[in-house]
């Protein structure tokens, strides 16, 4: 009974992650891009807040490696994106100082999903 107990509060937990999403306060040094996902069997949606001094662009690399340009934040400014399967989302630090974003992350958050960071291609 413990053990199933166990198991119960586990796939719980990890059902809560998954459908409650990630908040996160993510910071892009300059000359460099935030990658999220890009493994992910699903779908996900990022609700996104420039709260720091520099712009930033964002993109999507699709599963089949094709970039789309998607828009770009300048500060204090919001923007709410869906992703597809396999996608990922690329932040780029378009300024000379460290970007600074709060993120909400929703749909498959799973641990797949992946998150890094690149040097900008010139």
């Amino acid at each position: 009974m413990r053990t199933l107990f166990l198991a119960a509060l586990l796939a719980g937990s990890a059902l809560l992650a998954v459908c409650g999403g990630i908040t996160s306060t993510t910071f892009i040094d300059a000359g460099k891009q935030f990658v999220l996902g890009g493994r992910q069997r699903g779908a996900f949606r990022v609700a996104a807040h420039n709260v720091g001094p520099v712009p930033v662009s964002v993109a999507e690399r699709r599963a089949d490696g094709t970039v789309q340009e998607r828009g770009r934040l300048d500060q204090g400014q919001r923007v709410e994106l869906a992703f597809g399967a396999g996608s990922a989302a690329l932040v780029r630090n378009l300024g000379e100082r460290q970007a600074v974003l709060g993120f909400r992350i929703t749909g498959d958050t799973s641990f797949s999903m992946g998150m890094g960071y690149e040097v900008l291609q010139k």
